[in-house]
């Protein structure tokens, strides 16, 4: 597989080597890296200053029980958020992604419209995380955004005002941008998509049932 051509900014590769993001976020930055040689370049790159700066700190004491402290915050951990372990590797699914949903035969989807489905992946409340199935030759209705949107190619691709969009490639929109993307005739499209705040569609129907679908 070549290298994707659409990135990450510097700003989410900076915030996931310091993992400061929420997890929705974090869980697409990810799957991106897992497909892409140049962000996951930039993100050992940020790794390894980030260790350099933590060299030139003092060093702390710990205190006597922070061993057990810690190793009680481990056992704490619920069983369903450790990762998965599959033998074999998934030609659509990257490895971060399968931790949440395993393989796409497991997914539970639910009808949008149109042929397009989504579902919704558990993740915590600052953003949410979709799986979208988008048939060949679909569009997704006219939308901007009120806060940032990520889309993520697993399988197929789509075209929109930004240029064309194929495995691997991610697409960064925030409140500035207005698309209608498009799948590729040739193959259902299947995407990562993360959302930190509503979308805004312009065509009324998309606009009454949004509240439904939780987009």
């Amino acid at each position: 597989m070549t290298d994707p051509i659409h990135h990450l900014t510097e700003d989410l590769l900076q915030s996931y080597a310091t993992g400061t993001l929420p997890e929705a976020v974090n869980l697409i930055v990810a799957s991106h890296v897992s497909l892409c040689d140049t962000c996951r370049a930039a993100v050992e790159s940020y790794e390894a200053l980030g260790g350099a700066v933590l060299d030139t700190q003092e060093v702390e004491a710990l205190s006597d029980d922070a061993l057990d402290r810690a190793m009680a915050a481990i056992r704490c951990v619920a069983p369903e958020t450790r990762p998965i372990q599959l033998p074999d590797p998934d030609p659509v699914v990257p490895a971060p992604l399968r931790n949440y949903i395993g393989s796409l035969d497991k997914v539970r989807w639910r009808p949008l419209g149109l042929g397009v489905k989504q579902a919704i992946l558990d993740t915590t409340s600052e953003a949410t995380a979709r799986l979208l199935f988008i048939p060949a030759g679909v569009a997704v209705p006219d939308h901007s955004h009120k806060g940032l949107e990520l889309t993520l190619v697993l399988q197929g691709a789509f075209s929109d005002e930004d240029g064309r969009f194929e495995r691997g490639d991610i697409e960064v929109a925030d409140d500035s941008v207005e698309h209608m993307p498009v799948a590729d005739i040739s193959e259902d499209c299947i995407c990562l998509a993360v959302t930190d705040a509503p979308l805004r569609f312009n065509g009324f129907l998309p606009r009454m049932l949004q509240p439904i679908f939780r987009i």
